[in-house]
């Protein structure tokens, strides 16, 4: 089978006039075949003439201006209609009275200005020629006259009505282009928060941690290992951000899952928030990116529960089942401590700011629901619902 699609790539790659030179050419060269003399458009009802040099120029008048419908439409549009204008006058009725039509569809479509200006001048022009025929012995009645006008008007509102089709169908596209700027421009701020508020939230309690540890080398030693991982881990996690909003990418980008709950803990411990987490049966084969939001509610509460309540004793519970994820992440109110680096430390967690409004967004956008606020025993919980979108 011939791919034809380079050709017609080629094609549209050329000049807008020399694609619609053919159609110009072709009407004029239909205008000289014999059959097709009755086809064509006549008013007035004058005894037709045979073709002579005034026809032929009546002809190249109504035609080839064709060549220049889409890039100079007022031009073409006046051109065409005093060849017509000329062979109703002499009497040359041909195929070529057919370009007409085509010259004020074209107009109503692609005239951008003074189009009122156009019209106007369009049926003033009609008006005289109507005159002239009737004088010169037409033996069209006025009815008919203003039959073939309305006719013309109706073929001119064509070409307006393609024209606003064309122009609400760009602003539709226009309209979800910046929809989806907007769209991706959103999640790649989530997708940055959620990375790097975590790390570096954890980076910083670390380092404040090792103010009051000089007196205990090893201990030391232990958190500054942990803060070089966890800038190892940022650095990793943002990377493969960077594969997953890259489009030249060629292999799988990695996002985090329920798998990595482990990790996160851990690397939560390390950072020193006291966090234990229980797990219950296994995620659905077909959960999708249930796991990732369930992940990032997790490492939110966890990166909230460290800024606002480090050192108090943070419970992450997690449920599967098939048809949803349930997340729950209680911290315990927190108390003084003694070596606390200052009242940070002891702050209740807050209701969140950018970090948790994203994740409602996230979780809704599965179908499913996001809680956060105190409990009854003075801490906080994070509760969600995550639908893995499994068969029921």
């Amino acid at each position: 089978m011939i791919d034809l699609r380079p050709v017609l790539d080629r094609w549209h790659r050329l000049d807008v006039t020399v694609r619609d030179l053919p159609l110009a050419l072709g009407l004029a060269a239909a205008a000289f075949v014999p059959v097709l003399r009755d086809y064509g458009t006549q008013v007035g009802g004058l005894p037709a003439r045979p073709v002579d040099a005034w026809a032929v120029l009546a002809i190249a008048l109504q035609c080839l201006p064709l060549a220049v419908r889409r890039r100079w439409p007022a031009a073409c549009v006046a051109l065409v209609s005093s060849g017509f204008a000329l062979a109703q006058l002499l009497a040359y009725p041909s195929f070529a009275g057919n370009a007409l039509a085509v010259a004020l569809v074209s107009t109503g479509a692609h005239l951008a200005r003074r189009r009122l200006a156009v019209a106007g001048a369009l049926g003033a022009g009609y008006a005289v020629l109507a005159v002239a025929l009737d004088r010169r012995g037409g033996t069209e009645r006025p009815d008919e006259y203003v039959t073939f006008f309305l006719a013309l008007v109706l073929t001119w509102g064509i070409g307006a009505w393609l024209r606003s089709t064309r122009a609400a169908e760009a602003e539709r596209r226009l309209r979800v282009a910046e929809d989806t700027r907007a769209a991706e421009r959103t999640r790649l701020a989530r997708e940055l928060h959620d990375v790097v508020t975590h790390h570096v939230t954890a980076m910083v309690v670390q380092t404040e941690s090792a103010r009051y540890l000089t007196a205990a080398p090893d201990r030391l030693e232990q958190t500054l290992d942990a803060v070089t991982d966890t800038g190892r881990r940022a650095i990793a996690d943002l990377r493969n951000l960077l594969d997953v909003l890259d489009p030249g990418h060629d292999g799988p980008a990695r996002a985090p899952s329920t798998g990595d709950l482990h990790v996160l803990v851990e690397q939560t411990r390390r950072a020193g928030q006291p966090v234990e987490l229980a797990e219950h049966g296994s995620p659905s084969p077909a959960s999708g990116s249930a796991e990732l939001v369930a992940y990032r509610v997790v490492q939110e509460a966890l990166t909230n529960a460290l800024k606002h309540a480090r050192g108090s004793r943070t419970v992450v519970d997690v449920h599967y089942d098939e048809r949803e994820i349930g997340v729950e992440v209680v911290t315990a109110v927190p108390g003084p401590r003694e070596g606390s680096p200052g009242p940070v430390a002891n702050r209740p967690p807050g209701r969140g700011g950018r970090g948790l409004a994203g994740l409602r967004e996230r979780v809704g956008a599965l179908g499913g629901e996001l809680g956060a606020g105190p409990d009854a025993h003075g801490g906080f919980v994070v509760s969600a619902r995550i639908p893995t979108g499994s068969a029921s």
